[in-house]
Parts: structure tokens; sequence; C-alpha cells
């Protein structure tokens, strides 16, 4: 036994003697960090993994390391046989540099713990809360995902100390728990008695704690697979990373998986419950989605922005396979890309999340746009109505199973926080419900005061929603606030809110048939069945079935969709590559609107300013003849719209092409409160409507309109 433990010191003694090597390196890299950290008077030191590989691979010592293996991968394997002398390592730099680092008295100074974190490159140990298999239990991982409950932080004893009057002695107990990687756990009660039965009395103002919370981590939305419930894991903080984040934040969190043992768990069913103890604990940014650009992409991505159609091929490519709803997809793609957001020195918060609302008659593809958004968002949570209630959507006050403290959920406006929430079938919801969300929509904030709990979460998403009328169908003789039944408070919440009608008309029924025959004869290739021929030339065939041919350029094999005679039917191959009416491939799409959207901030110009003061004065002075007053938010609808459209061109400033796109889909459509309105497309009717409403110059485009099965309108406020 005693070799063993000879053994073991002795590697303790060669691991320390190699981590102060490292950190007292030539390069002074850490010697600057641990000048910093005694500077900042904190006890944590950050090391990049990928420093210590660089340095282990010019200093292999087998004399030192006892083995040919890189000291990485062997710290990431067994974490409590190389963190301990690393840490004790980082106290030994310390004192030698300061001896009275932390406290003027010995004592302490000499009791003070330091810890080490870790980051940079962890290869197969980084992994997603669903990745945390037993194969990776005692080991160091790197697990990122999304903060959904944290506890509150309370203290855990560390060391006690106890007075005895019948002796006038001072005791000492240290205490450790299934978490600790150094020693055998300890029991958790204090010595009421020494080891001759005097009593002892506790001395709380002497005794050490450290801080200690619980952090519940679920995988991201957009990588859990789809029709599978998000995987969780359970996370402890102690010491100075403890608070560093709060629900709905997304983080990296580096730390040992371990399994903890419980009353009932080893001797029932030896199902043991497992928890990742952090030693580092980093906040990731908005725009850490898993979209990575390369150079190539970033080319294509400028090179497409100068077409003089890039906007109307973009919002084509929204839903390619919905026949029609081409404004609807324009309002998406702005919805996709967003507007700036404003954040003034006064504390003055402005949205730039644009909020979309389509009710309609059914059968009439609202929820397979909601689908498509969902898929082409970097980030986008999906829900219903009737499946959603009121703190779902923002937050919710839980108990914690194990101290029966109350503590915060974070709903799934707060996941979606720099994304987009997607509500289906929104009539359906409560009207207890649909006033939990009336905060996030505008101020972009959920807060909670109930139980004892006040606290403010970030929900800055958009807000994407479907309804099907009152009535079941869409009764054009009652007026849009009678046939949605919404509250006027929530329905000027949103910038936009098409009404989707559902015609009557035979030629365009017939290519709604036509298109929908096709997406179904459509087989993917390698399928079996997959049809050779419907209808196409041979040359057709050729430009199908060759993968590479001289008239493709690197560009549109990289950009556009390869021609299909049933996915792109009306088209021919040679049309449909030089004529504008491509279809963006799924992935540059994403690609293009995740750069417009994270690297432009437009800025607002005079012209575009007092084209948008104009147009706003304009719809204000014809509010009366339209559905829903026209307010403030309209204006603001107006510069986030444009500012969407500006982003969409790749400008850093918005000009007035922007306003007037602006415009023209906020004067999308005709007032819908006339209970006798005139069938459209007919000299009579279009008189009429010249008559009794006055319109703007966009206006002339709703007698186009006709020619559609499926008619939306935008209705403003």
């Amino acid at each position: 036994m005693e070799l063993q433990q000879d053994a073991l010191d002795e590697a303790f003694r060669r691991h320390k003697q190699y981590f102060q090597a490292f950190l007292e390196s030539d390069d002074g890299t850490y010697s600057d960090k641990v000048h910093s950290m005694m500077h900042q008077k904190t006890t944590r030191l950050v090391v990049d993994l990928n420093d210590l590989r660089e340095y282990d691979s010019s200093f292999m010592d087998p004399a030192v390391m006892g083995a040919q293996d890189n000291i990485v991968n062997r710290l990431l394997r067994n974490p409590a046989e190389f963190v301990p002398p690393f840490e004790e390592a980082v106290k030994e730099l310390v004192f030698n540099m300061d001896s009275t680092y932390g406290s003027k008295e010995a004592e302490a100074t000499k009791d003070m713990q330091f810890h080490v974190g870790f980051e940079g490159d962890f290869g197969h140990h980084n992994v997603n809360p669903r990745g945390l298999l037993a194969s990776y239990l005692t080991q160091m991982v790197c697990v990122h995902g999304i903060v959904t409950k944290c506890s509150a932080v309370r203290p855990k004893v560390v060391r006690s100390v106890h007075y005895c009057k019948e002796t006038n002695a001072i005791l000492s107990r240290e205490y450790r728990d299934n978490t600790s990687i150094t020693g055998a756990p300890t029991s958790s009660v204090y010595p009421t008695k020494d080891e001759n039965g005097n009593l002892l009395e506790t001395e709380f103002g002497l005794s050490q704690y450290k801080d200690y919370q619980m952090i519940s981590m679920q995988e991201t939305p957009e990588t859990a697979p789809l029709g599978q419930l998000p995987r969780s894991c359970e996370i402890i903080v102690e010491n100075d990373i403890v608070d560093k984040c709060k629900p709905g934040d997304r983080v990296r969190v580096v730390g040992i998986y371990r399994p903890l043992g419980g009353n009932s768990t080893a001797s029932s069913t030896a199902v043991f419950r497992t928890v990742l103890i952090a030693n580092n604990v980093q906040l990731l940014g908005k725009e850490v989605n898993g979209i990575v650009m390369t150079g190539e992409d970033l080319a294509h991505v400028r090179e497409f922005a100068k077409r003089n159609d890039a906007f109307d091929m973009l919002s084509r490519s929204i839903a390619p396979s919905i026949y029609g709803h081409a404004e609807i997809k324009q309002a998406l793609l702005l919805q996709l890309l967003g507007g700036v957001e404003k954040n003034l020195e006064n504390g003055t918060h402005l949205r730039g999340d644009v909020n979309i609302l389509m009710v309609g008659d059914p059968s009439t593809a609202k929820s397979q746009l909601l689908r498509f958004v969902r898929t082409i968002a970097p980030l986008a949570v999906n829900t219903t109505g009737r499946g959603s209630s009121g703190v779902g959507l923002t937050a919710a006050v839980t108990i914690d199973p194990d101290t029966k403290e109350r503590r915060l959920e974070a709903g799934a406006m707060v996941l979606a926080d720099r994304g987009i929430v997607c509500i289906d079938e929104f009539d359906k919801m409560s009207e207890a419900d649909r006033v939990a969300i009336h905060e996030v929509m505008e101020q972009q904030t959920v807060t909670i005061a109930k139980a004892g709990i006040h606290a403010t979460l970030n929900a800055r998403c958009s807000v994407l929603a479907a309804a099907n009328p009152v009535y079941g169908q869409y009764n054009k003789n009652k007026k849009p606030q009678e046939n949605i039944g919404l509250p006027d408070s929530l329905l000027s919440r949103f910038d936009l809110l098409f009404v989707v009608l559902d015609r009557l008309d035979r030629g365009a029924d017939r290519n709604i048939s036509d298109h929908v025959l096709r997406m179904h004869r459509y087989t993917r290739p390698g399928q079996e069945g997959i049809p050779l021929s419907f209808e196409v030339s041979s040359t057709d065939h050729m430009a199908l079935l060759s993968e590479t041919t001289g008239e493709r350029s690197t560009e549109f094999k990289a950009i556009f969709q390869k021609f299909d005679p049933l996915l792109h039917g009306g088209y021919q191959s040679s049309s449909y590559e030089g004529s504008g009416n491509g279809i963006l491939t799924l992935d540059f799409l994403k690609k293009y609107i995740y750069y417009a959207k994270t690297r432009y901030q437009p800025v607002l110009t005079d012209s575009a300013i007092d084209l948008i003061s104009e147009g706003y004065a304009e719809l204000r002075s014809q509010q009366n003849a339209r559905t829903l007053p026209v307010t403030a938010r309209s204006l603001e609808t107006l510069i986030r719209l444009a500012s969407a459209h500006a982003k969409a061109r790749l400008s850093k400033s918005i000009d007035a092409v922007d306003a007037e796109k602006a415009m023209a889909l906020m004067s999308f459509a005709l007032p819908l409160d006339s209970p006798e309105l005139p069938e459209l497309g007919t000299e009579k009717a279009m008189a009429e409507l010249e008559i009794e409403t006055p319109v703007t110059p966009e206006k002339p485009v709703a007698s186009s309109r006709k020619r559609d099965r499926t008619s939306w309108r935008c209705v403003l406020f």
C-alpha cells in the first residue's frame, strides 16, 4: 500500500514539474496571465489546450512525463490525475511571485485554492448533451447548448473550525463530496464533540465556504433531431464561475463528466445520476449557429449581391414548392434578415425584429411557409397555439427536486433569443396565454415577478404566426377584426398582417394542380423508379444527367439548384440558368441570409428619410379608409423593412430604393372594411375603388392578383 502511495506521489511530482515548466516557458504568455489573475484578485487560470499541445510537441521528455503519449489526450482521458498537480503548479507560481497574495495572514494564504479552466480544441470530446454517453464518464468534455434552468447560488462548506471550551483548543475539519476529484468523500455533518466527548462550538466566521450553483443545459433547438425531444444535462459550477449565465443564454461548458451515487440508485437499479463538474463557462454570441463560411462562399455571396434581380431571386427561393405568395415570401425574407436593433444611451431599446401574422382560409399553405422558415432560419423554435401555454412561451417558475427551491425555466421565446418563433394555429391559444407574449413582441423581454422571484430575461426574437378566421372561412362581409378575433393591442404588435384568401379561378386552379402534380411525380436521384423522361428534349436530358457541363459556370453549380423538369416545370434548361428564373440552393440561401444579417448594419440616408416620412404621412392621412389605424409603430415598421431590404443588397446605407420597397409592402392590398367590395379585375370595380378609396401609386398591382387562386392582402396598422 505504501509503495502504491509512493508511486502516486512520484507521478504527482512529475506532472507538477512539467506544468511548472509550461507556465514558466520562454514566451511568457501564462506568466502574464498569472500576473493579470493576481491583479484582478481571482483564483482561476484559463489554459488553451492548443498552447499545451504546441509546448508538448516541442518539449517531450520521457523521463519527466513517463510516456510518449500526447499530454492533452492524457489530460482529457484522466483529468483526476493531471488537474490537481496543474492547480498546485499554479499555486506555487503565484506564491513565488507574491507570497502575500490574497491575504496578509500566512496561514490563510497557504490554504488558498487555485483552479484551472480549459478552452481550445477538444476534438471528439466536444459534444452536445445528447452525446454525453457512458464512454465519457470520468473524462473531460466540452459541452455546448442553451441554459434552461439556474438554481440560486448557495454556500457550500469546505473547511469548518470548532472551538472547545474545556480544553481551549481549536479544531478544523475538511469536507469533500462526490464532486471532488481529490480524496474520498467525507461526512457533511458538523462535529459536535471531540474525541474525548467534550462539546464543540462551530466558529462560522473562521470556517471556509465556496459558492455552489446547479445549471440545466439543453441541446440547441436547431441541432435536435426532428421528432425527438431535446436532451439535457446537469452542470455544477462553483467558486468564481457561478452566475456566469442565465436561462436562455447559449454557453460552452468545459468540465469533468462524473456519476453521482444516491440513496437508492446503486442498490436498486444500478443507474447513477450524472453531472458535469465545470471548470470553465463561456458565453456564446449570437453569431454562433453552426454556419461556417469559406472564402469561396464569401466570393459567391458578394458576386450574387451585384445582380439587379438578387432580391427577387432570394424571395423566389423561399419555399419554392409553394405556388404563388410572392409578396408573402418577400416579407418572410425581410423577416429572416431583420432590421437594425438600437440600444440608446438612455436605456431605450428599439427592436429590429419583424413580426408577421398570416390569417386566412384553410389549405392556403400557411403552415408550409412556417415550416420552411423554421428550416432556413439559423435559429428557430416551432410551437403551436393549442400545445403552448403562456409560461411555456415565456418562462416558468419550477421547484428543484433536490433542494426544493424555486428556480426559473426558460420558455420557447427565451430559448429563441436572436432567432424566430413560429407559432401555428395562433387563434387556438387561450386569451390568458396570448396576454403573456405582449411584452415579448414589443419590449423583447420577459419579466417574471412571482413566487419571490424577480427577473428579466431577454427574448429578442421575431414572431411568425399563422391563424384561421373565427368562422373557419374568411367572411368578406365582416371586418378583419371580426374575422381574426384578436385584440387590437396584440395586432398592433405585428408589423405585417396578411389576409390569405382562397378564390375560385379556373386558370389559377389549373396552374396550381400542375405544380402540385409535378411535386408528387418527383423522385430524388438514386431512388428506385426515378423518372427519366417527362416531356423533356434530349438537350434537357443531357443537362439533367450531366454532373459537369461546359455550359454551366462554377457559380451556377454552387448557387443554383440543378435543373429538373419536374421541380422547375415551365422553364427550359437553357432559360432556367440565364433568365433569372433559377432557384437558389438551400445551403447558399442559408449562408447569404446569415452573412447579410450578421455583417451589415445599414444606416438611414437623407433620401430614405424623406421618402419614409412622406409615406408615413400619406398612410396617416388615409387611415380612415383603412381597416386598422396607422400608428407610430407603422413608422418603425417602415424603417425595419427598409433596413432589411438594404441588408438583402449587402448595402451599408438605406437608400431610396429600400424605402420604396418598404412602402410597397406596407401599401400592399386594398382596404377590407367595405362589405360591398366589388370583384377585382374589372374596369367597373377599379373605377368604384378609385372613387371610394384613395390609393397610393403602388396599389394598381392589385388588379393582377385576380389571376391567382390564392389572394393575399397586407393589413396596415
